[in-house]
């Protein structure tokens, strides 16, 4: 009971960590290209974070041991959620000039670019459901 109640805890605080995530990304772009694989090539342009990342950098969140941290992605993979966001840092794409227009009505359907502004959780369900698959593994 007492490890139910802790999951729990964790993953609600997960959902306010993924929140503060999307939320300091926000700040300087609005959208969002979400990731279903690490393993893509690296650019400079594109400023990563991994569910695994988001977890630790917001919330303090480590996984117990790696055995963990992969059941996590496993969890994801398993809902056919991304394991990781891109933000252009160079401009906002869709949105050159900064003028804060959502320019397609499907920006929080959790395919392609998501938006902040337009409502998008995906972010924010990637880290909890990270969390929660990880927590759920006994090391």
């Amino acid at each position: 009971m007492r490890t139910t109640i802790r999951r729990l805890g964790v993953v609600s605080a997960a959902a306010a960590a993924a929140v503060a995530v999307t939320a300091t990304s926000a700040s300087a772009h609005h959208c969002y290209v979400p990731m279903y694989s690490l393993s893509a090539p690296a650019s400079s342009n594109w400023f990563v974070i991994s569910a695994e990342t988001g977890a630790d950098l917001i919330f303090g969140y480590q996984a117990a041991c790696d055995e963990a941290a992969d059941a996590g992605y496993d969890a994801l993979r398993a809902e056919g959620m991304p394991v990781g966001i891109k933000i252009f840092e160079k401009m906002t794409i869709g949105d050159p000039k900064g003028t804060e227009r959502i320019p397609t009505p499907n920006g929080a359907n959790g395919k392609g670019l998501e938006y902040f502004g337009a409502g998008s959780t995906l972010a924010d369900e990637m880290v909890e459901a990270w969390i929660a698959g990880a927590d759920a593994y006994d090391c």
